[in-house]
């Protein structure tokens, strides 16, 4: 049977795709808040540093494709319950990102993952702290029931 996608909001009733987001936030676990960190972090530092050169992408593709793959063979388990699309979706997502992101930063003066611009490490740092935030707050005020 379906999940009804229901959600009480500081007394009001949300239904549909607004109250599907907002569960899914308020369902997300420690290990999946460190997760969307990460894209966060990714997206924040790569639209500064963004290099439209072709090469950085496709390489990044045919990576995502290759370790992508290995990954999902690796897990794959016909005794199992296969891996669902989004389990899929993150292990090719995974070295897309990790491979664009060294090809951006690549002689740009990193320390590890960190620019070494502060306002492009305010700009990451913050992006993710708001993010954390949003969770916290939806988890607080979210309840499957009123009252």
């Amino acid at each position: 049977m379906a999940r009804r996608s229901v959600i009480f909001l500081r007394g009001s009733l949300l239904r549909g795709t607004t109250a599907l987001f907002l569960r899914y936030i308020a369902d997300l676990s420690t290990s999946r808040i460190v997760l969307w960190c990460y894209l966060v972090w990714y997206a924040a530092v790569a639209s500064r540093y963004f290099d439209p050169s072709p090469a950085i992408w496709l390489n990044a593709v045919g990576i995502s494709a290759v370790i992508g793959t290995a990954l999902w063979l690796g897990l794959r388990n016909p005794n199992a319950d296969a891996l669902d699309f989004w389990q899929v979706f993150r292990l090719y997502l995974t070295p897309f990102c990790v491979s664009s992101f060294s090809a951006l930063i690549k002689g740009r003066g990193f320390i590890l993952v960190f620019p070494p611009s502060l306002p492009v490490l305010a700009l990451a740092a913050g992006a993710c702290a708001a993010f954390v935030v949003v969770v916290v707050l939806v988890k607080g005020i979210a309840s499957r029931k009123p009252g």
